[in-house]
């Protein structure tokens, strides 16, 4: 009986402090600016480029009414209407675009990259 107890004594102490002995030391990351600098430039080219690409379908759909608007002032006016928005909006993100560089060079500068 009292082999079964130092038994069980034994076993718990080594089930509880196994893990403390083989388990590997995990370090911390270093704290830095660069993953947090690829991630937003990647989400603001994302961005961009669908932006982009719904700025050039609008440029297509206003060119495809203004040439079938065959004289019809109300479908001409419409299609310019829609040319000019999409060439606004892709004016828009292509400043945007711009500035968000400036922004984060101007940032990476200052504060360092990591």
């Amino acid at each position: 009986m009292r082999d079964k107890k130092q038994l069980r004594a034994v076993a718990s102490i080594v089930a509880a402090g196994l893990p403390f002995i083989l388990t590997t030391t995990a370090f911390a990351v270093t704290p830095g600016v660069t993953n947090v600098e690829d991630f937003i430039k990647s989400i603001i080219t994302v961005i961009a480029g669908l932006a982009g690409l719904v700025a050039t379908g609008y440029f297509v759909v206003g060119g495809f009414t203004y040439i079938t608007s065959s004289g019809n002032p109300e479908h001409l006016d419409r299609a310019k209407r829609t040319l000019m928005f999409s060439g606004m909006g892709l004016a828009i993100t292509i400043g945007a675009f711009i500035i968000s560089n400036i922004v984060v060079t101007l940032a990476t500068n200052a504060f360092g990259s990591s």
